[in-house]
């Protein structure tokens, strides 16, 4: 059977901590699905589209990644992609509880999707989607917290 990952997100916009969880856990599936969550109750600073083409970029030849965009439950699009796997990054210890609320919730509506948690290097601690939103709103330079495609196209 084929280890398939589901790796949910906003990832508005996709960053250097988003890819160093990517980048470690390929090695433990065969492959790793990257889903762009579209959540009625966000408003992301950059279209689904966008951030689609920035993981697709980051990862193209890398057969092992798929860049998706799903609505609805996560665990329904497990499903819908053969994933027994949903992979989720841990900052902070408060991360955790969120993330284990999630994990639980999904694993009472499906049992054979497990959640692996990776805590990110020390040095992504503070690399949060929210936080790069706001220096990139107020004018800062981000770059030293986004990929260089991100970082490339946010600058044009």
């Amino acid at each position: 059977m084929e280890r398939i990952c589901l790796f949910p997100g906003t990832f508005d916009p996709f960053t250097l901590g988003h890819k160093d969880i990517i980048d470690r856990a390929l090695p433990l599936f065969d492959k790793l699905v990257v889903g762009i969550g579209v959540n009625s109750s966000k408003q992301p600073m950059f279209p689904d589209q966008q951030r689609l083409q920035w993981i697709m970029d980051i990862y193209k030849g890398n057969k092992k990644v798929e860049v998706i965009i799903y609505e609805g439950l996560t665990v329904h699009c497990c499903e819908r992609i053969g994933a027994h796997y949903v992979l989720r990054g841990i900052r902070y210890v408060n991360d955790f509880e969120y993330e284990k609320a999630i994990a639980d919730m999904n694993r009472s509506l499906n049992k054979n999707v497990e959640t692996i948690f990776l805590t990110c290097l020390p040095k992504y601690t503070s690399v949060a989607s929210t936080l790069v939103r706001d220096v990139l709103r107020h004018g800062g330079d981000a770059s030293g917290f986004l990929p260089d495609v991100v970082n490339r196209d946010i600058n044009k």
